[in-house]
């Protein structure tokens, strides 16, 4: 399920230390304008090695947070809208654009993402580092696929659309929208092993660039 990569990486940017470090001194990160965030002042092993170490404390209800505002803003059309571009093609997911990205979501999102945010910021730095199984994620992810191919006809071509038009987007959408509803009936405990896999994978790809 590397086709989530952009999930993970847009949620990773709002794990960067400028994001978590602000709401820790007190600022309301729904009002964090995201897009004016200097990437090129950012160090991306910092970023990982300080995002990875809070997101592999946080328990799992933590992460499960993160995991359901995903899920809701995949759940609304203009911010399902705003996800689904990240698959196009020809997408920019450069650190700005995704940031861009992250701004442009209704404030009800965002609000979501900043209470999830806040509280695995938090309990991150209270918590021993949690049990992990990346090979266990990954199936949990392949699983989800399975049960969302067996559910909703079409939904394989829609996850393998091109996007090269308006409807090849439109069904990639629906498919990244079912396959987020299977994983959402997954037990919390995987739900949020496949969370932390995409945000491991979001990190990895972050300090690559």
């Amino acid at each position: 399920m590397s086709k989530l990569l952009p999930f993970g990486l847009l949620l990773t940017l709002c794990l960067t230390p400028a994001a978590t470090g602000a709401q820790q001194r007190g600022f309301d990160l729904s009002q964090l304008d995201l897009s004016q965030l200097d990437l090129s002042q950012l160090d991306p092993a910092a970023i990982v090695a300080s995002a990875n170490d809070t997101l592999m404390r946080a328990p799992d209800g933590a992460i499960d947070d993160l995991f359901q505002a995903l899920h809701q803003a995949s759940r609304t059309p203009r911010d399902a809208s705003t996800l689904c571009g990240l698959f196009d093609p020809q997408a920019d997911r450069s650190g700005p654009a995704l940031m861009a990205a992250a701004q442009s979501l209704a404030p009800e999102s965002r609000q979501r993402f900043s209470g999830a945010l806040i509280n695995i910021a938090t309990t991150g730095l209270q918590n021993p580092r949690q049990a992990y199984d990346a090979a266990a994620a990954r199936q949990t992810l392949k699983s989800a696929g399975t049960k969302a191919m067996l559910l909703h006809d079409g939904f394989a071509a829609g996850l393998n659309a091109d996007g090269g038009d308006e409807a090849g987007r439109q069904a990639r959408c629906r498919s990244f929208g079912w396959l987020l509803d299977a994983l959402a009936d997954s037990p919390l405990q995987q739900r949020a092993a496949a969370t932390r896999l995409m945000l491991n994978e979001g990190m990895a790809r972050l300090a690559s660039n």
